[in-house]
């Protein structure tokens, strides 16, 4: 009689205990992965907005706003009307640079708030500008242009940048406020400086960050000053 060859019970459950932990290793991999993209959001805001009300304290004044940056600032080029706003359009009058929103890059390097060197310009660049995780800048100005439960109203933000996928910016939203895209001091933006912008329905749906089905990869967000 032929003896028959084949795989025993033993050797199929060996096989199935390796791919378990192959498929487990990529898992965690994976969220590893996520979580230190999540805690580098939100180190990045926490520093940011520190130097923000660092400058604010030495200087009695906004960095991009400050109307004496090039005296008292080392290595500043412009500085701003002063009118307690960082403004992308600033009016002149009183001020060097119209984009107090760059300018506040170049004020809180040259002060040492933050890391690198940044030079003013006129538009956004990776000389002139912090930059996400993601290779999107991150910008600081006065608008409304952020998500609400109703009428968003103007202030100083400090955007996240776009191109951040919206279950990252859920589960910093969960970590450090409310979790809910439209209220708290963590909400989502549409606004970007180069790109396309994110599109409000794609990423939150009444104020849920949207983490099933197909994620979207296009989001931002603000931290709420």
């Amino acid at each position: 009689m032929k003896k028959q060859s084949g795989f025993t019970l033993i050797e199929i459950a060996i096989v199935l205990v390796i791919i378990g932990l192959l498929l487990g290793g990529v898992l965690k991999g994976q969220e590893l992965i996520t979580s230190a993209r999540v805690r580098n959001l939100i180190s990045q805001q926490d520093g940011v907005k520190a130097a923000y009300f660092g400058f604010l304290d030495r200087y009695r004044a906004l960095p991009g706003d400050y109307p004496q940056a090039v005296q008292n600032v080392s290595g500043a080029t412009v500085f701003g009307n002063g009118n307690g706003q960082i403004e992308a359009a600033a009016t002149p009058a009183g001020g060097s640079v119209a984009t107090e929103d760059i300018a506040v890059w170049e004020h809180l390097s040259r002060a040492q708030f933050i890391n690198g060197a940044f030079t003013h310009a006129a538009t956004y660049t990776t000389a002139s500008a912090l930059t996400n995780p993601y290779s999107m800048f991150l910008v600081m100005r006065y608008d409304n242009n952020y998500a609400d439960a109703g009428a968003a109203a103007t202030r100083h933000n400090l955007k996240t940048g776009n191109q951040i996928p919206a279950d990252i910016l859920a589960e910093v939203d969960r970590k450090i406020d409310d979790g809910n895209a439209q209220l708290g001091t963590f909400r989502f933006s549409g606004f970007s400086a180069t790109g396309t912008g994110p599109t409000a329905a794609s990423c939150h749906t009444t104020g849920a960050w949207i983490v099933t089905g197909t994620v979207e990869p296009n989001c931002g967000a603000t931290s709420l000053f």
